[in-house]
C-alpha cells in the first residue's frame, strides 16, 4: 500500500489524557505519524507536555522537532502525594489534579480546534477520557474525529459483555480456562467510576486506533467490529506505538548506569521488575518481593519508586524511611546479583537489552505491549483499572506469562515464597522454557507486525484514510 502524496496533507490535532500511560502513548504515536510527514500537532497543559517530552524513550531528540506542541498555560497545580496504605491501590490522590487540569484545558482546546480548522479540514485524535473535545469538534464541520484506546479490544469487550451469558468460546475464542468474562470486582474505587462517568462517555467519531496488534488481538477486534456500538465505525491495530529498536541518541543525558549493569549479564538472565508510575508499594509488600528475588536467586533490576505525584518533576522515589534503610540492607545483601533502581528507569531500554528475560509488571497496557513485543515472559502482578484484564489475556490466551498474584489475593501481602516461586516457575522449570519460547515467538510476530505486517498496512491504512478529507 502506497502513502499519500507528501504534499497533499492534513493536519492532525492529537489530545491525551494526562496521565503518564496515555501521554506517553499517544506522543509515541504522533512521532509515527509524523515520521510519515504528516503535520501533527500535540496539544495538552506545559506541565504535561514537559511530562510527556522527558520521558520519551527510543525516539532521537531531533524527532520531536517535527511534531508542534501546544503548551497550555495552566495555574498550579494542587498538591497530590500518594497514600500507600490507601485501601485502595488506585492512585485517587491524582483524581483532583485530572479534573483540574480538564477545567483549564477545556476553553484553550476549544480555541485551537477552531483555529486549525480555520482553512482547512482537520483530524482530531483524542483520549476518549478527555472525550470533551470531541463534543466541542462536533459542532465545527471541517473536524473528523477519532478516538484512540490506551486499553485492549479484550477489555472493551470484557466490559460490554460482563452480566451477559456470552462466553469467549461462543465466538470461537480460546481464553482458558475462563470461558467468560466473567466480571472483576473493585478494580477502580467509587470516586474513579464518578470520574470516568463524568468525562468518558460516547460522542461521534469516525473510527477508532488502538494501540495493539492483530497478532495479539486479531480475534478480538474482528469481535469487536461486530458489536452494534462499532458498527460503521472504523478500526485500525496500528501498535505497538513505542519503536521496537531503541534509540541511541543521548538526548536526555549519560546512558542509565542499570544498562551499564546490564552489559556485563549473561542473555536472557535478567528478570526485570516494575510496577508503573501510577503505584506505591505498601513497606509490608517491598519487604516481601525483596526476600522473593533475594531467595531466587536469579537476577534482577527491580525499580523501586512511588506512583507519580501531579507535577512529576516533584521527586517520585520512595520517601518512607523504614523503605530506605530495608533496601539499603538489602543491596548490601544481594550485590552483584541484582541491582535496585530508584526513581524514573528506561523501561524500553531495559525490554530491549538481550540480558532482560523476563518482566515482572503491573500489567498496564503500555508496559505489557513493551515487553510482548520484545520477546520477554511476562510475571503479572495487577493493581487495578484494566491490569487484571491484561494479567488474564497474557497467563490464560496468549499463555507467554505466570500470575504471580492473582486478583482475589489483592488485599493480602504477598508473601515471599508466591515471588520466588513465579521467578523459579519461568526462569527455572521446564515450564519457564515454554512460556519463554511462547513469548519469544511472539515478539517476533508483533515486531514482524510493525515491519511491513499488519499494524504497518493498518497504519497507512489511516493514513491514506484521513488524506482522502483533503
Amino acid at each position: 500500500m502506497e502513502l499519500p502524496n507528501r504534499d497533499n496533507k492534513i493536519p492532525i490535532l492529537v489530545v491525551p489524557f494526562p496521565a503518564q500511560g496515555h501521554l506517553n502513548t499517544l506522543l509515541h504515536f504522533s512521532l509515527l505519524l509524523s515520521s510519515h510527514g504528516l503535520p501533527v500537532h500535540f496539544a495538552s497543559s506545559s506541565i504535561h507536555n514537559n511530562q510527556a517530552r522527558h520521558r520519551l524513550r527510543g525516539w532521537t531528540s531531533a524527532s520531536l522537532h517535527n511534531i508542534t506542541f501546544h503548551d497550555i498555560p495552566i495555574p498550579s497545580l494542587p498538591p497530590s502525594t500518594p497514600n500507600p496504605n490507601s485501601t485502595h491501590s488506585f492512585p485517587s490522590h491524582l483524581v483532583p489534579i485530572w479534573e483540574f487540569v480538564i477545567h483549564h484545558l477545556r476553553s484553550p482546546l476549544s480555541s485551537l480546534l477552531h483555529s486549525l480548522s480555520a482553512s482547512s479540514p482537520l483530524i482530531l485524535i483524542y483520549d476518549p477520557l478527555m472525550s470533551f473535545v470531541s463534543d466541542d469538534a462536533a459542532s465545527i464541520p471541517s473536524i473528523h474525529t477519532f478516538n484512540f484506546q490506551c486499553v485492549p479490544a479484550n477489555f472493551i469487550l470484557s466490559y460490554l459483555y460482563e452480566g451477559t451469558s456470552t462466553t469467549w468460546s461462543d465466538n470461537d475464542i480460546l481464553f482458558s480456562p475462563s470461558p467468560s468474562p466473567s466480571p472483576l470486582q473493585d478494580t477502580v474505587p467509587e470516586e474513579v467510576i464518578n470520574f470516568s462517568k463524568k468525562h468518558y462517555y460516547e460522542t461521534p467519531c469516525e473510527g477508532m486506533l488502538f494501540n495493539t496488534s492483530l497478532a495479539i488481538e486479531g480475534a478480538f477486534i474482528d469481535l469487536l467490529a461486530k458489536q452494534d456500538d462499532f458498527v460503521g465505525k472504523k478500526i485500525f491495530a496500528v501498535g505497538p506505538v513505542s519503536p521496537l529498536a531503541v534509540s541511541t541518541d543521548n538526548k536526555s543525558g549519560p546512558r542509565h548506569p542499570c544498562l551499564e549493569w546490564l552489559d556485563k549479564q549473561p542473555p536472557k538472565s535478567v528478570v526485570y521488575v516494575a510496577f508503573g508510575s501510577s503505584t506505591t508499594i505498601p513497606v509490608e509488600q517491598i519487604e516481601q518481593i525483596a526476600l522473593g528475588l533475594e531467595k531466587s536467586k536469579q537476577r534482577f533490576i527491580w525499580v523501586v519508586r512511588d506512583a507519580d505525584r501531579g507535577d512529576v518533576s516533584q521527586e517520585a522515589e520512595p520517601d518512607h524511611e523504614r523503605v530506605k534503610s530495608l533496601l539499603l540492607d538489602f543491596e548490601k545483601r544481594v550485590e552483584g546479583m541484582g541491582m535496585v533502581v530508584r526513581g524514573w528507569a528506561p523501561q524500553l531500554d531495559i525490554l530491549a537489552h538481550g540480558s532482560t528475560a523476563a518482566f515482572m509488571s503491573h500489567c498496564g497496557w503500555n508496559s505489557c505491549m513493551e515487553g510482548m513485543s520484545m520477546g520477554v515472559a511476562m510475571l503479572t502482578w495487577p493493581i487495578h483499572s484494566e491490569q487484571p484484564r491484561n494479567a488474564l489475556l497474557i497467563t490464560e490466551y496468549l499463555k507467554v506469562g505466570v500470575m504471580v498474584r492473582e486478583w482475589e489475593k489483592r488485599h493480602e501481602v504477598l508473601k515471599w515464597e508466591k515471588v520466588d516461586g513465579a521467578i523459579q516457575k519461568v526462569m527455572v522449570d521446564e515450564e519457564g522454557l515454554e512460556i519463554r519460547r511462547r513469548a519469544k515467538e511472539l515478539g517476533e510476530k508483533i515486531r514482524d507486525s510493525i515491519e511491513g505486517g499488519s499494524s504497518y498496512e493498518q497504519l497507512l491504512a489511516f493514513i491514506n484514510y484521513i488524506s482522502g478529507f483533503k
